[in-house]
């Protein structure tokens, strides 16, 4: 039996058989990745798509994923690769060198690889090794993960690790359990080894009606992020119907302005509203009031900023700055 330290979910696996992820094998007693090199989708995006309102804005991402997810939430919008392998089904991808990679994101003058769509810590080995190479072309790394990866696998990956989008899904363990086959512990513990790190984090919060909407989970997550730091963005996200959730309905824009009063109540100085273009988007200095970044989906409309601050008032924004 294997015991595999690069989730939360910590899986000991007989020989023959994979972890939860579906991606990683006990072969005669050793753990192989099974998807080292197999991209499974690959595109340049704005980095607002992450979401990262406050690293780099207006610039590009190489966005790539490999298949497969230690997590299986009803709502995924990418089920159809991220639970591909399951269970015990081919392991699917075009075989693309990390050198490649790189290349591919300077060739589209991307200022950042993105490890996305799936879930980038079941990559590991293979974006570790990309992050390293990415690092010495000066190109920034991204993840946008669950916040599922333990504290080995982060200490290794944090010094090329510039900034994460984590999603903190509910502040309810019920909810992780039920909709996402995992905990809220861990995805706790990620953020706060994030933060002392010094590695840049956004975090973001699907709002699913009837299961994640109440107020008492948004002053909780609210809460949570004011203890760590007032100045970390929080995304509050539309849900849409998908994959095995198609029975409830979209998100009411009503309920996105009531989370993102009590974040902004609660103390939080940026609180953003996602899959729902508007005043909400924009981003704001906290001082003075007046717009910084105007945004419209994923463009830049305005930008304002002079280097890291209010050009009004003199207020440092935090964030990655160009």
């Amino acid at each position: 039996m294997v015991h595999c330290y690069l989730c939360s979910h910590h899986c000991r696996i007989r020989e023959g058989k994979r972890g939860i992820c579906g991606v990683r094998e006990n072969i005669d007693g050793t753990l192989y990745s099974l998807i080292y090199g197999k991209l499974i989708a690959s595109a340049v995006d704005p980095v607002e798509k992450k979401p990262l309102f406050h690293f780099l804005p207006g610039s590009k991402a190489y966005s790539i994923a490999t298949v497969g997810c230690n997590f299986r939430c009803l709502n995924c919008q990418n089920y159809d690769i991220s639970q591909m392998p399951r269970p015990r089904k081919p392991v699917y991808g075009e075989e693309v060198a990390t050198e490649e990679v790189v290349r591919g994101a300077k060739r589209f003058g991307c200022e950042s690889i993105a490890y996305t769509y799936t879930e980038p810590t079941i990559f590991f080995e293979y974006a570790y090794d990309i992050a390293k190479l990415a690092s010495k072309e000066e190109i920034k790394n991204i993840f946008v993960s669950n916040g599922y990866i333990t504290e080995e696998a982060l200490r290794t990956i944090a010094p090329c690790l510039d900034a994460n989008n984590i999603d903190l899904k509910s502040f309810s363990d019920d909810f992780y359990r039920k909709t996402c086959g995992a905990r809220l512990e861990p995805v706790l513990d990620a953020i706060r080894l994030h933060k002392e790190l010094g590695i840049w984090i956004e975090i973001t919060t699907l709002v699913i009606p009837t299961l994640n909407d109440s107020e008492e989970n948004f002053r909780k997550i609210a809460g949570f992020l004011k203890g760590l730091d007032e100045e970390i963005p929080w995304h509050i996200s539309r849900f849409f119907p998908a994959y095995r959730l198609l029975d409830l309905p979209p998100t009411p824009i009503e309920t996105l302005d009531r989370a993102r009063r009590i974040g902004l109540e609660v103390g939080l100085k940026h609180v953003y509203q996602g899959n729902a273009p508007g005043e909400a988007e924009n981003t704001y200095c906290p001082t003075c009031g007046k717009m910084l970044i105007q945004r419209y989906g994923y463009q830049i409309v305005q930008f304002n900023l002079k280097g890291s601050r209010c050009p009004y008032c003199g207020s440092e924004i935090h964030g990655v700055w160009r």
